[in-house]
This record gives C-alpha cells, sequence and structure tokens, in this order.
C-alpha cells in the first residue's frame, strides 16, 4: 500500500470528468508482514530443538559451544556498528547477529576449543557480513565464511569429531562420509535420522533439521526450489556416481545447508529459475568435492562459491523488458 512521503506532497490532476489525488512516495510500495527481523526470529525458534538434540548426544559441552558462538557474533556486532556510529541496538535485536552465531557454531565439532570459536565468531561478523556493509550488502553468507576460514586455518580441530556419544560405546572419530570415503561401515539410515554418530554439531540432529526447514517453507521464509534442487541434484549425482543417494543426503552438512544456509534472502537469486540453477549447481559441486576431493564434505565450499555466482545468476534470469511500439 502507498503511503505518503514525508518529502513530498499529494498532488492533485484535472483533466476528463473530475480530479484525482495522486500520493507519490518512494518505494517500497508493497508491504509484506513477513519482516527481515521477524524471519531471524522464527529461524533462531526453528534450530532450538536442533541444538537440543545435539545436546542430548554429545553432551552439554554443546551448550558451551553454542553460547560461545552466538555471544561472541552480538558481541562483535554491536563493536562493528558502534565503530560505524551506529546504534547498536537496534541491530542487535534484529536477530542476523545471533542466526550468524547459532549457524556457525553448528558447523562445529562438539570437541572444539572455545578459543576456536570465539575466532570464528569474529571473523563471521567482521570479514563475512561487516567488510560488505552490514546486514543486506553481504555477499556471502557470514557463518560460512567463519567456518571456511576455521577449516583452512584449523584443519585438524575441526576434523576432530571424537568424544562420548551417548549410546555409542566406542568412537573412532570418523564421521559417516570419511567411513565412506575408506569404505569403512557407516550407520544405518535411522542411525543418521537419530544422530548417533560422529560428526559436528548440526550433522547429527537431521530428523529436527528437517522439521525446522519444513516449518520455515510454511511459513514462506525460505523457497522450497532451493533445498528441493540441493538435496535431488546431490542424491541424482550420487546415484550416476554409483553412490547410496540416500546415504549422501542424510550425511553430513547437506540438509543443514540446503534449509539454513543456500537459502539466506541476501546471498541467493532472486528469481525462480536462478534459484534453480543456484541450487543444481550447489548440490553437483557438493558431491563433485565428496566424491573427488581432499575433503569428506564441500557443501560449505559449494555455497560459498555459488554465493559469488548469484548476481551473475541474477542478470541472466532477472527478466528484461518489453519493447512496446506506440503510434501517435
Amino acid at each position: 500500500m502507498n503511503t505518503v512521503s514525508p518529502t513530498l506532497e499529494p498532488r492533485r490532476e484535472t483533466g476528463g470528468v473530475g480530479t484525482r489525488l495522486l500520493l507519490l512516495s518512494s518505494s517500497p510500495h508493497l508491504h509484506s508482514p513477513l519482516t527481515a527481523q521477524r524471519a531471524m526470529y522464527l529461524v533462531l525458534a526453528t534450530l532450538l530443538p536442533v541444538v537440543g538434540v545435539a545436546a542430548y548426544i554429545f553432551g552439554l559441552r554443546v551448550l558451551r559451544v553454542v553460547g560461545a558462538s552466538v555471544l561472541t557474533a552480538l558481541a562483535v556486532e554491536a563493536l562493528a556498528v558502534w565503530a560505524r556510529r551506529r546504534s547498536p541496538g537496534r541491530y542487535l535485536l534484529d536477530g542476523s547477529a545471533a542466526v550468524t552465531g547459532l549457524l556457525l557454531a553448528l558447523t562445529l565439532p562438539p570437541s572444539v576449543p572455545l578459543w576456536t570459536v570465539v575466532i570464528g565468531a569474529s571473523i563471521a561478523i567482521l570479514l563475512g557480513k561487516h567488510a560488505f556493509g552490514g546486514l543486506g550488502h553481504n555477499l556471502f553468507n557470514p557463518a560460512l565464511v567463519g567456518r571456511v576460514f576455521l577449516l583452512v586455518t584449523f584443519p585438524q580441530i575441526l576434523t576432530d569429531f571424537g568424544g562420548p556419544i551417548r549410546g555409542v560405546d566406542a568412537v573412532t572419530g570418523a564421521t559417516p562420509l570419511a567411513a565412506m570415503a575408506k569404505g569403512a561401515g557407516v550407520p544405518s539410515y535411522l542411525e543418521l535420522l537419530a544422530g548417533y554418530h560422529g560428526g559436528s554439531l548440526g550433522e547429527t540432529a537431521i530428523a529436527a533439521l528437517l522439521l525446522g526447514g519444513l516449518i520455515l517453507i510454511a511459513f514462506q521464509v525460505i523457497d522450497w526450489r532451493i533445498p528441493a534442487g540441493v538435496l535431488g541434484s546431490a542424491a541424482l549425482f550420487a546415484w550416476a556416481g554409483g553412490q547410496d543417494p540416500l546415504l549422501h543426503v542424510l550425511s553430513g552438512g547437506l540438509v543443514l545447508g540446503a534449509f539454513f544456509m543456500a537459502t539466506d534472502w541476501v546471498t541467493s537469486p532472486l528469481t525462480k529459475w536462478g534459484r534453480w540453477i543456484y541450487a543444481l549447481g550447489i548440490g553437483v559441486m557438493t558431491m563433485v568435492i565428496r566424491l573427488w576431493g581432499s575433503y569428506p564434505e564441500g557443501v560449505s565450499f559449494a555455497i560459498l562459491f555459488f554465493n559469488m555466482c548469484t548476481p551473475l545468476i541474477n542478470r541472466l534470469t532477472l527478466p528484461r523488458p518489453k519493447e512496446v511500439s506506440v503510434r501517435a
């Protein structure tokens, strides 16, 4: 609905049979009840069960990792906003920094040292978000920027998945993807859904992630095309490569990335066709890295790569205005 701009006055046009009142205002002219703040809080709410499942499986150390990541993200966000001479309260309440901290924590192993978490969350906010101008201007998903930075800088720490797991007597530290790469035994589908295996916090709560993702789709927070494209293309590529498609979909961070990271409003394409291209590319690239790359997991790299391609995809898929000839 249009509203009168405080800097522009209504104009009256006369002609024909009467007078029309034109209200001049700046965009946007269409308003949605789903604000960025509400979307962030919905994402946080759907991720809380994921944290609960991870804490049940790995113990209370999960809460320390999540708390350190979220609090660091909020603190660094406040400092960055203050340095830019803006009000920190307004930006802290929008929920974006908390979502970044929580998503970063879910990509980390439960045994990660807290100082590593602090570094990752700081990089996510400073380099992944405010280096581009803050919320709405970032080219890459901030949480994945922090995750990849830690993976490249501290690979041994980020790939150490050992530790006690509820209901499992012995833990070798190998994730299902690492076990598949070595030809070792892998968990069953039910065990993958329940999370009784090694991995990052967000890899062990697949059932909770699927439920949360479906809730976000129902509330129209995310577009179903992106998770459908990511998971579908990954499964199809795995099947074509002689792999178990369902095993690949339920292993690693594919579900977390498909529903909660690839769907980021800022870093994903605007058009329906663009989202299909973006999602299919992420799924295929993930499987290429999994099958032939040096890392057993490739979701983070694939999403960041196609975040970079989003402006080009938008340019290629945005509809062009049609030329209309008008006769005098």
